[in-house]
């Protein structure tokens, strides 16, 4: 079922006056619930069903059907955070801010950092890569605790350029 038929769905059940509509199919359950009082406001429920033993929901918020979608607005940054240089993971992996438990971490909040200088390492696939900073500065904050799963492209330290 597409967005245009949930649609067509809601405005249909809006209109009619019905309290309370469920419709399944093989792969989507919808729940459609109106309030008596206000036709107009229409809640609904989406859950799909489970996919190799896994299942995923999601829930709409209620639909005002007599005003345009809201429109959602992202924050603008902070001035300070704005002129911050956020280093990410290269590659999947497990990230250690040391070399071993016993050693200490390769750069710490408040650590001056050059190009080049190690700063990680993620493991991956049982090979420890060393991360190298590509950029010059003050660390500010280490976004990663040690030893946790990493993306790819996952901010790891944010760096306040020299």
């Amino acid at each position: 079922m597409n967005l245009k038929e949930i649609e067509s769905l809601i405005k249909f059940v809006s209109k009619s006056g019905v309290s309370e509509v469920e419709l399944e199919t093989k792969d989507v359950k919808i729940t459609i619930k109106t309030d008596s009082g206000k036709p107009a406001e229409v809640q609904s429920v989406i859950t799909q069903m489970p996919m190799q033993g896994q299942m995923q929901n999601m829930q709409m918020a209620p639909v005002n059907m007599s005003s345009p979608p809201p429109v959602v607005q992202q924050e603008a940054p902070k001035a300070e955070e704005s002129k911050l240089i956020t280093v990410k993971s290269p590659m999947i992996g497990t990230f250690y801010r040391s070399s071993s438990p016993d050693k200490p971490s390769f750069i710490n909040v408040g650590d001056k950092i050059n190009v080049g200088d190690v700063v990680c390492i993620i493991e991956a696939m049982k090979l420890f890569n060393e991360i190298e900073s590509e950029v010059s500065g003050k660390v500010v904050k280490v976004l990663v605790d040690d030893s946790s799963p990493v993306e790819y492209d996952q901010p790891l330290f944010l760096v306040e350029p020299a």
